[in-house]
């Protein structure tokens, strides 16, 4: 990020109006939801959208995104062309017959002007942004150890695969927890894998990068004996994601296992209202179908077994027992853990 004054001001201001939407309007959304609820008994998606308090929240939501991507834009430099650079993305295993599917590029995902997809510099706004997302706390991509450390079982992996691994963040804690391992970080935006190469040679972190769709990543068939993927799932269509399940459980060996991090409903109405229009708002048209489908029947049906949701608090704690989630009053995301096996 470049450090000139205005840039950083303007950086800050929208981390810290992002900040008071969670902390701050959410909850009186919240209050006036409980005391109407209190006062008529029952409530509809469109009695919520008369409250006060809702317009301001939802109109807050999609103006805060699109004010972070142009900050992290203008205040953004274009980094110098290094040998150390060009050597790690040499190592990329780039696809250019690859298609791109109408799903991945038909939307701006995350309202991201173009895509994450679309240039070098579309992947290096999008690390910028990716930290701003999680509201300045998760710079350090603790939120990643955190599902690797709680989520994932402590095993002699022989071969892992990140599905949708983006700029590597996902990827990283793989290979730091699990040095022995082969990481195979996959993801479509071949200028993502590329920034991913250039920050895992940085940290010293052996990885390999694929450029594939992941319901055709070109592996071997049970070649992995652990499939992760972190906020992928919920980007893909259902058709895909039923594509996905039998990508995975093809490329698993006998006894491989399979985590992914993603959103469920919590049961809480106006909490589940949110997220299904937290979809529109942010340019994630295929949230909603993900979160309605039976996702454990679906991997099920693909040939894996043992397949059930937990919840996920990414304050610390990481993967919960049971598809439970602590009381908290600000907004956040319903994080948890899909978790299945291959038959051994």
């Amino acid at each position: 990020m470049q450090a000139g004054l205005a840039e950083r001001a303007s950086v800050d201001f929208v981390l810290t109006l992002r900040r008071r939407w969670a902390d701050t309007l959410y909850p009186a959304l919240g209050r006036q939801y409980r005391e109407q609820l209190a006062a008529v008994g029952t409530m509809d998606e469109q009695d919520v959208r008369e409250l006060p308090a809702y317009p301001w929240f939802s109109w807050l939501e999609r103006g805060a995104q699109k004010m972070l991507w142009r900050a992290v834009m203008d205040a953004l430099a274009t980094p110098p062309a290094t040998p150390s650079a060009a050597a790690a993305e040499a190592a990329v295993d780039v696809d250019p017959a690859l298609q791109l599917p109408a799903w991945y590029t038909d939307w701006d995902i995350h309202v991201q002007p173009g895509g994450i997809w679309s240039s070098e510099r579309a992947a290096a706004v999008y690390e910028q942004g990716a930290k701003l997302v999680m509201l300045g706390e998760n710079d350090d991509y603790a939120f990643h150890r955190v599902f690797v450390e709680t989520a994932l079982p402590a095993r002699d992996w022989r071969r892992i695969v990140d599905l949708g691994c983006g700029f590597g963040k996902s990827a990283w804690p793989l290979k730091a927890r699990f040095p022995d391992a082969e990481v195979v970080g996959i993801d479509l935006a071949a200028p993502c894998l590329r920034l991913a190469a250039r920050r895992a040679s940085e940290r010293g972190l052996e990885i390999r990068w694929r450029q594939a769709c992941v319901t055709a990543t070109g592996l071997d068939a049970g070649s992995a004996d652990l499939v992760t993927s972190t906020m992928l799932i919920h980007e893909m269509p259902v058709a895909a994601l039923e594509a996905l399940f039998v990508e995975c459980r093809r490329i698993l060996a006998p006894g491989g296992t399979l985590r992914f991090l993603d959103f469920q409903p919590t049961g809480d109405f106006l909490r589940d209202m949110a997220m299904r229009e937290h979809g529109a708002r942010n340019n994630e048209p295929y949230m909603p179908g993900m979160m309605a489908a039976d996702l454990p029947a679906m991997a099920e049906a693909a040939g894996l077994c043992h397949a059930r949701w937990v919840a996920f608090d990414e304050r610390g704690a990481g993967r919960l027992q049971a598809l439970e989630w602590p009381e908290r009053s600000e907004w956040h995301f319903p994080w948890a853990v899909l978790e299945a096996e291959c038959p051994a």
